[in-house]
């Protein structure tokens, strides 16, 4: 038993990592981890301590968290809320072969289904996830050759350049017709307008994360607008405008503010 009991000590951090990914909280992971270890003692070469695979003991933790519901808590993280509208078996095959690097044969295994259609799953998967990351982008920029600029560094990234914008007005007539999900803003535009103005605009009819790439960003401080959007100060660079996307992509969805 002392030995068993080692072997499933070794296997803590994963089982950790995969139950809080799975439960989608940390606290409810490690009490779903606490629950599958008070079990796999009990049989421990049914859970596999016997021959130092994790397989049956992640096979386990499925079906605790099945018995308490079988779906994660919601979380404000794009790529969980990406996770979560995945069929529940693909979210686990997903987690699974990213977190945990199994491959399809161990996937079959934890998730009793053929290799094949694990990988098949894992597949389906991963394009939903990216589908659901992939952001139509507004640019908002009345230099032509600034705006090309900027959509092809979008274009790069796999997001989708949903159209381009010189003025408030066709901002927000691009807002209804093209949906962006993202906008990318120069400060001071042609006619007067103001992008700082455009992104309030933009929040508050579709509470849209917005990005500014301007020379101007003291006008930010002026006007108590910092709060708007990341900052990329023109001259810029292809790195600093797909490094301010990622970091937007990947953040959780702000609350929209005026």
């Amino acid at each position: 038993m002392r030995v068993y009991s080692r072997q499933l000590y070794e296997h803590l951090p994963y089982l950790r990592r995969y139950a809080r990914a799975l439960t989608g909280a940390t606290e409810s992971g490690d009490d779903l981890v606490t629950d599958a270890v008070e079990v796999a003692v009990m049989a421990p070469t049914r859970f596999g301590l016997a021959d130092g695979s994790r397989a049956a003991l992640y096979a386990l933790l499925n079906l605790l968290f099945d018995e308490n519901g079988g779906r994660p808590a919601p979380s404000p993280h794009p790529i969980e809320r990406a996770l979560a509208l995945l069929p529940e078996e693909e979210r686990r095959i997903y987690l699974l072969a990213t977190l945990e690097g199994l491959a399809p044969a161990e996937l079959a295994k934890v998730m009793l289904v053929p290799a094949t259609e694990a990988s098949e799953k894992l597949t389906r998967a991963r394009e939903r996830v990216r589908d659901a990351l992939t952001q139509r982008v507004l640019v908002v920029e009345d230099n032509p050759i600034l705006a090309m600029e900027i959509g092809s560094v979008i274009a790069d990234m796999g997001h989708v350049l949903c159209g381009t914008a010189a003025n408030e007005r066709e901002a927000l007539e691009l807002l209804q017709s093209a949906r962006p999900t993202l906008a990318l803003l120069d400060v001071r535009l042609a006619d007067g307008d103001n992008g700082i103005d455009i992104a309030r605009r933009l929040r508050e009819q579709r509470s849209l994360r917005t990005i500014f790439v301007t020379a101007f960003d003291g006008d930010l401080e002026e006007l108590g607008a910092r709060h708007l959007g990341h900052v990329v100060r023109k001259p810029f660079t292809g790195a600093a405008i797909r490094d301010a996307i990622s970091r937007v992509v990947f953040m959780p969805t702000p609350v929209a503010c005026a």
